[in-house]
């Protein structure tokens, strides 16, 4: 079988690595709000482009957008009730982090070209309750605009983005993630950068939003039993924030041979039933790397010099029969999945509000015909052979 993910093969390759780091953490005697922590947020802050004291690692990537959301309450710039837009392809996490809040998600339909969110249709939403628009840059995906940052301005808009699936990716050489007001990431270990278990971090432009928010993950704390917020736990421990400051160095590495086996599926499926992925990913020539080549230790952004606007976390298709083309790639031993089968706004879970009486056709055409295909940085030549004879033998 063609594994969907091997995440054992793939942190196989910093194995050694990873247990010298476990080694030192647990010899260390610390494990929560240490050198290893300060050292992730310093280190991502320098590769994302930010402010390293408004970088705050935290639990997962749920509490990420749930934080950044309930900081902006906490400093009296978002309101109860108030309106937040948001894509309606999107996984219910970033639902949720509205909701969570006693905020109302007001969504929008994406573009069917892309599956983000349709810039275009975004004003038409806006209220004088809208007080954000989160963004999702979907499948590692970029999703910007000039268009958007205007209306972001003419309403007075905050810009939030989901970066949980773009790590790596940009927007005319600005890395998502330091492009809006305020940004959540996800470590699950799926992840183009994965933990060994759930980590998440914010990153924000606004000093005092970032102080509020290590409070809030602190139980609310700024100084032990000194409570500002009545806050929650959430918070990266040690160990998985050294393991990410390890897989941090080969991110870029990773994203140039998953771009080299997107492109490959693009060239080669040819089936007229398959829908391919209509992104316009950028990467310069004199970087791209053979699959065949492991990779090493010190590979990095800095000594490739690569620029990657799209990080192919997860690679799309469509198929309006696609129940029955994931039971054929089933069988000729090819695990794929479903991004995602079900949308919010008809999960159970919302079925008591508003958002059950949508009827939003792009969104739910997507998530009828969506089927993701194995890709990895640890796949071989043969295997990404197969799942394109495998596609086109549909």
């Amino acid at each position: 079988m063609i594994p969907f993910l091997d995440l054992k093969k793939i942190n196989a390759q910093y194995a050694e690595q990873l247990k010298e780091t476990a080694i030192r953490v647990i010899d260390s005697g610390w494990y929560l709000f240490g050198k290893e922590t300060e050292n992730f947020e310093k280190k991502l802050a320098d590769y994302i482009g930010a402010e390293p004291s408004q970088t705050i690692a935290v639990g997962n990537g749920l509490d990420a957008l749930r934080l950044i959301l309930r900081g902006y309450v906490e400093l009296g710039e978002i309101q109860e009730n108030d309106e937040i837009i948001v894509p309606a392809n999107t996984y219910i996490a970033t639902i949720i982090a509205i909701s969570d809040n006693r905020l109302t998600p007001i969504l929008v339909e994406p573009n069917i070209e892309t599956y983000n969110i349709d810039i275009d249709k975004i004003e038409e939403k806006i209220t004088e309750k809208t007080k954000a628009i989160l963004l999702v840059h979907l499948y590692g995906q970029a999703i910007w605009s000039e268009k958007l940052e205007q209306l972001a301005k003419k309403y007075n808009l905050k810009i939030i983005e989901d970066n949980a699936q773009a790590i790596g990716a940009s927007w005319n050489g600005i890395r998502t993630g330091n492009l809006g007001d305020s940004a959540g990431f996800s470590f699950y270990p799926a992840k183009n950068l994965g933990a060994l278990g759930d980590s998440g971090a914010i990153i924000t432009k606004n000093p005092e939003l970032a102080k509020a928010i290590r409070a809030l993950g602190n139980y609310g704390s700024e100084r032990k039993n000194l409570n500002a917020f009545r806050g929650v736990n959430s918070r990266m421990d040690e160990i998985q924030a050294a393991f990410l400051s390890v897989k941090l160095d080969y991110v870029d590495v990773e994203s140039a041979v998953l771009q080299n086996i997107a492109e490959y599926y693009c060239e080669n499926i040819t089936n007229p039933k398959i829908i391919l992925p209509n992104y316009k990913a950028v990467m310069s020539s004199e970087v791209k790397r053979s699959r065949d080549i492991p990779l090493k230790q010190g590979d990095s952004s800095t000594t490739l010099g690569m620029t990657i606007s799209h990080v192919w976390h997860i690679f799309v298709i469509r198929c309006k029969q696609r129940d029955e083309l994931q039971k054929h790639l089933e069988k000729h031993n090819i695990q794929t999945q479903i991004h995602y089968p079900i949308p919010p706004h008809k999960q159970a879970c919302y079925a008591d509000t508003p958002l059950a009486k949508l009827h939003l056709p792009i969104t739910e055409q997507i998530h009828r015909e969506v089927l993701s295909l194995p890709i990895s940085p640890v796949m071989t030549q043969k295997e990404i052979e197969a799942v394109v004879d495998a596609v086109n033998s549909f």
